[in-house]
């Protein structure tokens, strides 16, 4: 019985969760942020570099006339860089900063589809047995087998990485 309960809390977190993520590929796994936060997908295009920024902020695109920081996700999450290839976007994304929301646009290997998540494909992000930081991980969606990685976008950077992007924007 009261399994039951632990349960029936667990799935109630994470329904609050559930819906539409845009799911991509970073080094062979799956990640999915919330379709809402999703301003635009858009192919590799020309990004000015700009001096003194982290490693993982790539530098600058102008989308349209409007000048947005882009960050490689892959640099971000410390994996290895690879060359761009034709299959490279960025994806634009709408995060809090510290002056309101801004758009950043983040680099991903590959977008791969838009998936509905049910509150009972979810789980939450599981402990590590070490101090890792995974406050980033909204939850894992269990699906066709796999896990998709769920990312709150809006805690993949901290506060100080996030006004170094509102700064190079």
């Amino acid at each position: 019985m009261e399994e039951t309960k632990v349960m029936d809390q667990a799935i109630s977190l994470m329904a609050d969760k559930e819906g539409k993520f845009l799911t991509f590929t970073l080094a062979g796994e799956e990640y999915g942020i919330g379709i809402l936060k999703i301003k635009e997908i858009i192919g590799m295009m020309a990004i000015t570099t700009v001096p003194q920024t982290p490693d993982f902020v790539k530098g600058v695109i102008n989308l349209r006339g409007k000048v947005i920081p882009v960050m490689d996700l892959r640099l971000r999450f410390d994996m290895e860089s690879i060359d761009y290839n034709e299959r490279t976007c960025i994806i634009v994304v709408e995060i809090e900063g510290e002056s309101g929301t801004i758009q950043i646009g983040i680099v991903v290997d590959s977008v791969s589809e838009v998936l509905n998540v049910k509150a009972d494909e979810m789980e939450e992000t599981p402990t590590f047995g070490t101090k890792l930081n995974t406050e980033y991980i909204m939850g894992m969606a269990k699906m066709e087998g796999g896990v998709k990685i769920l990312l709150d976008i809006d805690r993949v950077l901290n506060a100080d990485e996030i006004s170094a992007l509102e700064k190079a924007g």
